[in-house]
């Protein structure tokens, strides 16, 4: 685990240094305060991927996705605000803000019946242009002749239909591509792996720490006074700082959907930064290398990160052997499909950018970890293989992509944002020995 020094501030998962802070980046984007509601298409800009080494072609690609936007998944996410609301304003309790606000939800919660947790049309957009430039960016594995994809997916209805959308443009840009989709509870152990009993234990310790964040930064009472007339009928039926969460929820996941509903204008650019901070605190403690809670909740990924592992072995051959380029293989893409609370930890367990860093002082962890830098709708970690191309030697090389930009990995480089196979190979098969000889 490289440890990061809170010093370092500014150093973000991308690994470089940046000028802004998540305060400033709010300012110009406040979708990204969503976490992990925010939609793929709303992130920070992007740059050009770097070229391949000369001599090198991309021949395989092991990828991890997130489903894309959806409705929110519990009932009570959408009833619990709108009766808050409904009660009071059937006391007269509630101010014209109050009202239009009930009028929103109102409007909305009728879309919400029987869709609870499915993909929206914004989430399957989302996976449509994934797809399309997986094949744009590495024409030479996704419009390869006969390429073979194999695409597997948890359960979940919205996992598998982000499934269909991604492999639908990546037939459409090679209709010789031969994809198989599979859905099955045999792949739940690595695709979507549940708590252990140590990760539990380390998330009970972890649960206090997060209340102690949630109290300091949550601030309900100017927007009680924007909502309610009286603030003693506040005090007495409603639970404010629930309420401020929920509405921000909504607010939050409202990009999910082609709507001309918002929520946001009822936060402050202060209350917007406090209630993302909360998340933040919460997902890294939760999922995140954090000490708070002995740095071990990455290793939940460990089978998906040994999955990813032994099924690269099958392809790629012998990495560990000089010159050993599988030349004759034909290039092959193995996609994945879940959910966030996979795709964080295991970006974390990867150590892409600065995803694993550790962070004590959980005041100063937006200068160092910002979650909606690793985990939006739809978010994905693309590993991209290279080999020498015909009648050239060399080893095989990996680079990271998270969210389609480029990461630095835990190795040494052998050029840019490129690494031999074999020593991350070897640092991770490592990093899972240490942890589960424990």
């Amino acid at each position: 685990m490289n440890r990061i020094s809170i010093i370092v501030i500014g150093l973000l998962c991308g690994g470089a240094a940046v000028a802004q802070t998540a305060r400033e980046e709010f300012k110009e984007n406040f979708y990204l305060s969503g976490s992990n509601y925010l939609d793929y298409d709303r992130q920070l800009s992007t740059t050009p991927l770097t070229a391949a080494p000369k001599g090198y072609e991309p021949f395989y690609m092991s990828h991890y996705g997130r489903h894309g936007s959806r409705w929110l998944i519990g009932e009570g996410d959408y009833t619990n605000p709108l009766n808050t609301l409904r009660d009071a304003n059937a006391e007269g309790k509630l101010t014209a803000e109050g009202k239009a606000v009930l009028d929103k939800l109102e409007r909305f919660y009728p879309t919400t019946i029987k869709r609870l947790g499915e993909l929206t049309t914004v989430g399957e957009r989302q996976h449509h242009g994934i797809g399309s430039r997986m094949a744009k960016n590495f024409p030479e594995i996704f419009k390869a002749k006969n390429v073979a994809i194999d695409a597997r997916s948890t359960v979940v209805i919205r996992c598998i239909l982000s499934m269909e959308a991604e492999c639908e443009e990546l037939a459409a840009a090679n209709p010789t591509a031969r994809i198989h989709n599979d859905v099955s509870e045999s792949f739940q152990y690595y695709l979507n792996h549940d708590w252990s009993d140590r990760i539990r234990q380390a998330s009970r310790e972890g649960r206090k720490v997060r209340n102690i964040y949630e109290r300091k930064y949550n601030h309900p009472q100017r927007l009680m006074k924007v909502l309610f007339n009286d603030q003693d009928y506040v005090y007495e039926n409603v639970r404010a700082s629930s309420l401020m969460r929920q509405l921000f929820e909504l607010a939050s996941n409202m990009q999910s959907h082609d709507t001309d509903i918002e929520l946001y204008s009822l936060f402050t650019e202060e209350e917007i930064y406090d209630q993302w901070r909360i998340r933040n605190v919460g997902w890294y403690l939760d999922y995140g290398a954090a000490p708070q809670t002995r740095s071990i909740m990455p290793y939940n990924q460990v089978e998906l990160l040994k999955n990813i592992i032994e099924t690269a072995d099958t392809i790629v051959g012998p990495a560990t052997v000089p010159g050993g380029s599988p030349s004759g293989t034909t290039p092959q893409a193995t996609l994945r499909f879940g959910h966030e609370v996979c795709v964080m930890p295991l970006a974390c367990l990867l150590e892409l950018g600065q995803c694993g860093a550790v962070v004590e002082n959980l005041d100063t962890l937006d200068n160092v970890w910002r979650n909606y830098r690793i985990f939006p709708m739809a978010c994905n970690i693309q590993l991209v293989f290279y080999r020498p191309m015909k009648g050239k030697q060399g080893d095989i090389l990996v680079k990271a992509l998270l969210n389609e930009r480029e990461m630095t990995l835990p190795v040494k480089p052998v050029s840019g944002p490129y690494y031999r196979w074999a020593d991350l190979r070897e640092y991770y098969k490592n990093k899972i020995y240490r942890f589960e000889k424990k």
